[in-house]
């Protein structure tokens, strides 16, 4: 079963004993970027020299870097740039960097040069052309549930033999996976090939799929993208394609509505269970929420595709909790429609971030935008003047109303893109352009590295601080909880007194353990000892 799932359930406590510990002090960021006043000769002389430098590299960042400065001359310059590497990813086929710069110049406002290259409808058309399970001609329904069963596949990993107490065992991963497409597109989890697509391999591991039909023929098969976050992963066989699936829509999905299951648990071939959505919104994932479902799911079962009644795929199973019988969790196929232009250009999906960290903003039930509450130093927020407390109500032209929203617009983009943003200052509408970096592995760990510890608690536990002491670098007074938050589910509040002990981070940096000396306003100002424990990613960060 999924690792993923395990962490995000299982008690933070668990952890604490493989903590190690780490400096007393976080690192400061080695080239924070506060706003500068280009007006400034001398400053605006020194970022133009910067621009210059990366635009070979990084063509887009130093378009937006350009609008940032306001030197009409460098913008378009550099503009005309990135026209004609796009001009060239287009020879060259490189669909998903030529769709990323061709929307990048229309978003900073030189849509006459994409327009050069060629209109938006073709370029939109190029994009998509050939994505499997998109421009798939439709199926017709089958006559009865069991017919589907013909278009899913068993997946095998042969890894070789592993070698435990002096035996050899074969070491082999079996899961499931499901045509999308009749030139032999087929989708799975990432956790079932992750270790064939892994740096740390070798090289000798080996992927086949064995079909519904012929259960006794082994037809190899290769990786061609894979995504990590959503667990995700696309295939490619030449074999003949008995069934193709259609891929449905899951907000159209209801708790209680029927659906139906389909993979090899425990490596039991054309196994089909059926049950109810139990749940739409279970935020197992950073960027996302998940289905849960009680269809009995077991080992194996990963990567089928869990269908309606009418054979539309609406999610693919990704995991099940073996002690709890009837808990057990899917991937909405909304998410892999999101992914399928970025996994069909190949290898691993990267995701952006504007290093930043928020909540939905609400009057009363009403919800109206996305309330930034943390930005990191150097990240697209800062480098814009946007400030703590602004309201984002719409990104890259669509309305944002809530965090999942936010997050929804962001999955359909890549690093290294230009987009617009909307936001309210105090009740005064204001836009800007944010570029789009790659979203670290823990986002949490990369703002604690480069931020101060009273910034940096603000989205690692919801509470900001303020130095207290001349003599004590790890004394703190806490000036704002945020509702909800870590540190006020713990009975923090404002102007209580805090020192902070040794930081301590799992081996992996997922996991973080602070050990905390406080006098408690909420628990009559006695002396307290407390560890807060929180995860280093988590839907917040953005």
């Amino acid at each position: 079963m999924m690792k993923l799932v395990l962490k995000k359930i299982i008690l933070l406590s668990l952890f604490v004993a493989s903590f190690v510990a780490c400096s007393s002090a976080p690192k400061l960021s080695e080239n924070p970027a506060p706003e500068s006043d280009y007006t400034e000769k001398d400053v605006h002389d020194s970022e133009v020299k910067r621009i210059y430098e990366m635009l070979e590299k990084s063509p887009v960042q130093a378009l937006w870097r350009a609008k940032i400065l306001g030197d009409e001359n460098l913008c378009r310059e550099c503009a005309e740039y990135v026209r004609d590497v796009c001009a060239a990813h287009v020879e060259q086929d490189d669909r998903l960097e030529a769709y990323t710069m061709y929307s990048s110049l229309v978003a900073a406002g030189y849509g006459d040069l994409a327009q050069e290259i060629m209109s938006a409808q073709k370029m939109n058309v190029l994009y998509f052309d050939g994505v499997p399970g998109i421009t798939t001609k439709a199926q017709p329904s089958l006559a009865h549930i069991s017919d589907y069963i013909q278009g899913t596949v068993t997946v095998w990993v042969d890894l070789g033999i592993k070698v435990k107490r002096g035996m050899g065992f074969a070491d082999r991963v079996i899961g499931s996976g499901f045509f999308i497409d009749p030139r032999g597109y087929i989708i799975t989890n990432h956790h079932v090939i992750e270790e064939i697509v892994s740096p740390k391999n070798p090289g000798y591991g080996k992927v086949f799929i064995k079909m519904a039909e012929n259960s006794d023929l082994r037809i190899p098969v290769r990786v061609v993208g894979y995504d990590s976050v959503h667990d995700l992963a696309l295939l490619k066989t030449e074999a003949e394609v008995p069934y193709t699936f259609n891929l449905g829509s899951s907000s159209e999905l209801h708790v209680g509505d029927k659906i139906y299951a389909i993979g090899s648990p425990l490596g039991l071939e054309r196994t089909l269970t059926s049950g109810v959505v139990s749940a739409t919104d279970r935020k197992l994932f950073s960027t996302g929420s998940v289905i849960q479902i009680d269809a009995a799911i077991n080992s194996g079962n990963s990567g089928g595709p869990f269908i309606d009644e009418n054979g539309r795929v609406q999610g693919i199973v990704f995991a099940g909790i073996l002690q709890y019988n009837g808990l057990n969790f899917a991937i909405p196929v909304e998410y892999l429609k999101q992914d399928l232009p970025i996994l069909f250009h190949g290898g691993k999906r990267r995701f952006p971030w504007i290093g930043a960290y928020g909540r939905t903003a609400r009057a009363g039930r009403t919800s109206y935008g996305l309330e930034v509450q943390y930005f990191m130093p150097g990240s697209a927020m800062a480098r814009v003047g946007m400030r703590v407390g602004d309201v984002i109500t719409s990104l890259d032209g669509k309305k944002i109303s809530t965090l999942e929203e936010m997050q929804d617009v962001l999955r359909g983009h890549v690093p290294g893109k230009i987009i617009g943003c909307e936001y309210i200052r105090d009740g005064e509408k204001k836009d800007c352009l944010l570029y789009l970096s790659e979203r670290p592995e823990n986002p949490g760990y990369t703002i604690y590295q480069n931020d101060t510890i009273e910034h940096s608690f603000v989205p690692l536990f919801g509470m900001e601080m303020t130095p207290s002491s001349t003599t004590n670098s790890r004394t703190f007074t806490i000036t704002r909880v945020i509702p909800g938050s870590a540190a006020d589910e713990n009975g923090f509040s404002e102007n209580d007194p805090v020192t902070v002990g040794r930081i301590q981070f799992d081996d992996a940096k997922t996991v973080m353990l602070v050990p905390l000396t406080t006098k408690n306003r909420r628990k009559g100002y006695l002396d307290m000892n407390v560890a807060l424990q929180t995860y280093l990613d988590s839907p917040y960060y953005f």
